[in-house]
This record gives C-alpha cells, structure tokens and sequence, in this order.
C-alpha cells in the first residue's frame, strides 16, 4: 500500500551520440552500367554514372571514384553540395565506332577509412552512330503531395520528355537516377511512359517527404534529367498512446489527494491529428492534472471509503483531433484498503432468550450476532459479557458467552421458583487499532417446569392427629362439609389445580367439586349410614406429567353440634387395616347381590316359558286393539318400558274374572303423544286392561 504523494517532478532531456566506424564497403546498386556514347561525342563530353552507396558517416564514407587505365575515358568526382559526391565520366579521346563498337570499364569506389574499403561495377560503353540532340524535359522540377495512405500500385505522377530526333534516337527511355535504396522500394517509373508507381506504403511518421531524380535517355544515348519531390501527407492512422511511468494499486480509506498514477500521452501524427485530449469518468473521486508537456497524474480528490466503495475502475481516455477521431483508452484498478473506522453492530438491540428450568449446565440458550463493515482484522469480532442489570445478581455463575460466535451457555440449572428472569449487556469489540466495540442488552426469561407438587394448606396432613370434620345427620344434599386448599408453587397451566375423590367409606355419600375442592353430600343421611367415614382426596395440577397429593378426611356422623365430640378410638387405628377389611366387605356384598340377581333372572325366564306353553294349550289370548299410550313407556333408566317394546295383554277366555296371565313384548313403531291427553289415555289403558278402578 502507498501512503506518498508527489509534491514536484523534474524532466531531463539527453542525447546519444554514436561513434560511426568503417563497417560498410562502398557497394554500387548496379554491378554493370551501360552507357551508350555516339561516335560524334566531342572529347571532354560528361557522361553520368549512378553513385556508390556507403552506409558509413564521415571520414569513413565515400570519399573519391577511380577507373580501370583507359585510354578514352577518365572519372571526375562531382560534389553536388548535400554530401554526396558522384562520379561522371569524361571522353578523353574520340570514339570510333567502326574501330571499337564497345568499351568495358572498371569504376573503383572509395572510402576514407583507415584501412580504405572499396567497391567497383562494370561499365560497359557501347559506341553509337551520331546523335546530335538529348532529350528535354518540360520542367526541371516536379513536385507532388501523396497521402501516406495512398494504395500499393497507384500512379503518383507521369513525367514527360522531348527528343528532336527521329527514329532510335528519338526515343526517349526513363529510369530513376542517382536514388538510394530506399526510393527504389517505395517507388518505380515506367520506361516508356515516365509514370511514377508507388511501389510500397508511405508512412509519414518514417519519412515526411522524397527527392527522386529521374532521367530521360534516347536511343542515341543522350540523356536528360530533372527532379520529383514527392511529400507524404499526414492522416489520422496512429491512436493515440498512454506511457503509464508509475502506478499506485492500493490507497488507504482515509487519504486525500493521493498520486495514484504518472503518465505520459502522445501521439505520432502531426497537427490536428498529433493533438491529444486526455479525461476520466465524471462519476469518480479522482482528478487529473497535467505536469509537464504531455505528462500527466492521476490522483484521489478527497478521503474514500472503502465501506462504501472497496474497488474503483479508473478508465483514462485519450482522443486526438483528428478526422475521424482515434482514441485510446487505458483502465486501472484501485484497491482501497480500510481502516477501522466502524463499530460492531448487533444485529438487535436486544435480545430476549427463553430458557426451561432445571436445565442442564452448559445448555445453549441463544446467540447474539454483530456485523463490522470493516474488513480484515478490523472486522474480526469478539463477544463478552459486560454487566448484570441486578448488581446483586453474580452473572459469570450464571451465564458464559463463546468469545468468537456469541453463543451463550447457562453454567448451571436454574430455578424458576427463584429466579423468574434476568438481564445483562454483552459487549463486540473489533481487533483495529484502536478497538471499536457496541453493546446490546440480553433479557433472559425462566419458563417455568411442573417440578412442584401440590402442598395441601388446609386440612393439615403433617398434625399429630388426622383433621376430623363432624357432619349432622339432618344435613341436606349439598351441604358442605369441608374445603381442601392447597397452593402450587408452580405457574400457569403448571400451577391450576383440580381435585378428585380416590376412595371413601360410603362412595355415594360424598363428592367433590374439581374447581374449589369443596366436599359436599350427595343424598340424604339414614340411620344404616356408618357413623364415621373416611375420605381420600387427589390433588393434581394441570402440568405435563401432572403431579399430584392427596388428603385424608375422616367424618363424623352426629345428631347435632350440640352434641360433644370425642374422638373415637377407631382413629387411631392403622388406616392400611381399615382399606383391606373395607375392600373384603364390599367384596363379599357385591357376590351376594350379583348371586341373587342371576337367580332371579333364571326364576323369571322359567314362570314366562311356563306360562307361554300353557296359554298355547288354551287356544289364544286377547289382544287389546290400539297401540299403549305414549308416555307410560317413554322413560329410560327408572325401571319403565322403553319405546322399544310394546307387550301384548293376554287372558283366559270365559272366565270373567279378567285374570292377568302374561305379557308379550311386541315391537311397533309407538307415536307421540299429546300432553293435553294424559286423563283420557290412562283411561283408555285402564278398560283396555280390564281393570276397573273405584
């Protein structure tokens, strides 16, 4: 991460010189010349000879020409002013063709090294009949504008020359003159017609403009020449270019004006073209400013956050003025590193946890979370606990918290019937530097468990002697003989309490209401009902198991309360005896009545089989018409006929005594009666039967 801003820059400016040694050899481009001289060539003629060409600068370029001994010609070096010198040759002496048609000469270039380095070509001169007029050119110097994005193959310009001649001297030949390497590859001219070609693309960032020299020969060998400038014009084919001399990835949070970045712009076109205009997005904390010529820093404008944004794409675009415009664009990312400049926050401002009691130590009851918008260590929370709300409650006996996830654990059981609820703080702090924390406020409460029983209050079970309550024998049913309290210290549904009768001396005697544990009668008092009762009562709550307690009630049957009361010695007996002789009784008292009703049963199925043979030996019976008046049969559980059957009424004939002999149940469907005609339906049962009633 870099912290550094840049007060100033200083730019120098060198230049290299290197030292130029002899490595190149004067070389001609053509390894023979032809040179065609008419007979009629006056001594001392000038006759031109392409140039060597040496790489080397100096001392070690080429410095002179020298030819093969010949008898006819000499060389003369030719300084054309730019540096360059050319070598001309010289008729020393008359030709005669029909004595030597042609002429082969050797031309030795020079260099000024140290040791000299030479090239030669072959010169070869043919002698040719009289030819009195050169060629001429229409003007001696041409000039024409190329644009460098001219295509391959295309006709830049066509030069043209004269001869006054007729026939082979007449014509006129073109061919480039004196041109380096680099004009032979860029351009080539047409023989016949003097059009120049350009032979490969020009690129005006190499090379602005040329200079060829072109030459026009006859068939009789005399020549002209003159000279094309051809400049390159500048289009918009180069975008323009970011030099990015140093570069800042990270910045902190809380940095303002911070370099991020030193560059550098250009562009190789020229004019409009070469102009540059350099921008970033509108939308971001950054700025640019402009040093020196088309240097360029990028730097942050005020303080970031990274909490806000942690990632900033710096796009830097570069357009030149050109037509159309090229524009180049570079993106650098920057990372903004963060500082602890946020707290943990809980996720809540409080939390409330339910736990049950008795629980079992080192039991999870909750989490409290926290979030930090930092990041790295600055973000790494711890949880602890701070302080109890009760300053009297010891909370670390009560409550652990994991310092890493904030879980919280109960360190031992609690008890509901104690403690109903508690609060206390927790606390998150960062690991910054400085430390950042937050708190929230954590309210625990106790759910209550059925782990108490019911405590009878009254009657008391822990006396020395059991609670007796008298009960006069004139009491009416319902009376109230005595009401069980008991309390339950648990709460809710857990602490609801009913009560229930288990056992007593006389079951009918006595009930209980579930609601309020009053013990009343249920009937009237006899003279056969025992004198002492004893009463079992279960108390039970509403939990789930429930629990239970029960009370023992022992009642004492008196004439009234005038009469004094002693505790009888029955009381003191062992209660266990009394159960096991009270269950032996009603034991033997249910054999008996279930013995006498089975054989009244048998009895009475025999006399109605007896009676049903003899009523058939008779020859019938007399059935009454009509159907039994509804409400004589319509009650259940009192020992009335039920809906359900109907009996036939049969007697002897003859005899006049309307003597009943049996019934026969029959089953129609019986109708409702009306209310109204009870009077008149119990008479009508009455004469139906036979029966008359005084």
């Amino acid at each position: 991460m870099s912290d550094w801003t840049v007060k100033s820059c200083v730019f120098y400016q060198a230049e290299l010189h290197v030292r130029d040694i002899n490595d190149h050899s004067p070389a001609f481009l053509d390894k023979e010349i032809t040179i065609k001289i008419p007979e009629s060539a006056t001594i001392g003629t000038t006759f031109l000879i392409e140039n060597a060409q040496d790489l080397d600068i100096g001392s070690n370029s080429l410095q002179d020409y020298s030819i093969s001994p010949s008898s006819h010609f000499y060389v003369k070096v030719h300084d054309s002013g730019d540096g360059k010198i050319y070598p001309e040759l010289v008729l020393d002496k008359a030709l005669d063709h029909e004595e030597e048609s042609e002429l082969k000469l050797t031309i030795t270039a020079l260099d000024g090294g140290s040791p000299p380095r030479t090239g030669t070509t072959l010169v070869l001169i043919k002698v040719l009949d009289i030819n009195d007029n050169a060629p001429e050119f229409s003007q001696s110097f041409y000039k024409v504008q190329v644009p460098e994005d001219t295509p391959v193959g295309s006709s830049i310009i066509a030069i043209s020359a004269k001869d006054l001649d007729m026939g082979n001297n007449g014509k006129i030949s073109y061919s480039f003159l004196h041109a380096s390497e680099d004009i032979r590859k860029t351009f080539e001219i047409n023989p016949t017609s003097g059009e120049v070609i350009l032979r490969s693309l020009l690129d005006f960032e190499v090379l602005q403009s040329y200079s060829v020299n072109i030459q026009a020969t006859d068939g009789g060998g005399l020549s002209a020449k003159c000279t094309l400038s051809v400049k390159v014009l500048d289009i918009n084919d180069n975008a323009p270019e970011v030099i990015i001399s140093s570069i800042t990835k990270t910045i902190p949070e809380n940095a303002s004006e911070t370099l991020v970045a030193l560059f550098s712009v250009r562009d190789q076109d020229s004019g409009d073209n070469g102009r540059i205009l350099c921008s970033i997005q509108n939308d971001l904390p950054f700025i640019l400013k402009p040093t020196f010529k088309n240097f360029f820093t990028l730097l942050s404008e005020k303080a970031l956050d990274r909490e806000n944004r942690a990632e900033y794409n710096i796009t830097i675009t570069v357009s030149d003025l050109g037509t159309p415009r090229l524009t180049t664009q570079h993106t650098i990312t920057v990372q903004v590193s963060d500082i602890n400049d946020n707290a943990p926050a809980f996720t809540q401002t409080s939390y409330t946890m339910y736990v049950h009691e008795n629980n079992s130590p080192a039991l999870h009851i909750g989490t409290i979370s926290a979030t930090d918008l930092d990041s790295g260590s600055n973000a790494h929370i711890t949880y602890s606990l701070l302080s109890a709300q009760d300053p009297q409650l010891d909370l670390t006996s009560l409550i652990s918290i994991n310092a890493d996830n904030g879980q919280l654990f109960t360190l031992r059981a609690l008890d509901y019937e104690i403690l109903h609820s508690f609060e206390f703080h927790v606390g998150a702090t960062d690991r910054g530097s400085p430390a950042l924390s937050s708190q929230a406020l954590v309210h625990v409460v106790v759910l209550d468990d059925n782990d108490n029983e019911p405590f009878v209050l009254y009657p008391m079970q822990n006396a020395s002697a059991p609670s007796t309550e008298l009960l006069p024998r004139a009491a009416e049913p319902g009376y109230l003989v005595t009401k069980v309290v008991a309390v339950d210290r648990d709460s809710g549904q857990n602490a609801w309490l009913s009560f229930q009768l288990l056992k007593a001396t006389e079951p009918g005697l006595f009930s209980v209401w579930a609601h309020n544990g009053e013990v009343r009668t249920t009937r009237l008092l006899s003279e056969r009902d025992a004198p002492k009762h004893r009463l079992v009562l279960l108390v039970k709550d509403n939990g789930d198991p429930p629990r239970s307690a029960s009370v023992t009630l022992h009642v004492l049957l008196v004439d009234g309360f005038s009469q004094p009361y002693l505790p009888l010695p029955e009381v003191a007996r062992n209660p266990a005896h009394e159960e096991d002789a009270l269950t032996l009784y009603l034991v033997i008292a249910l054999a008996s009545v279930s013995s006498l009703f089975l054989l009244s049963v048998l009895l009475f199925v025999g006399v109605r089989l007896c009676r049903r043979a003899r009523a058939a030996s008779l020859g019938g019976c007399a059935v009454p018409e009509g159907h039994f008046p509804g409400h004589l049969v319509d009650v259940t559980g009192t020992g009335t006929l039920s809906q359900n059957y109907q009996y036939e009424v049969c007697f002897t004939g003859g005899t006049g005594t309307n003597e009943f002999k049996f019934l026969k149940p029959v089953m129609p469907s019986l109708q409702l009666h009306d209310p109204d005609s009870n009077v008149l339906e119990k008479e009508n049962f009455r004469n139906s039967l036979g029966f008359n009633i005084q």
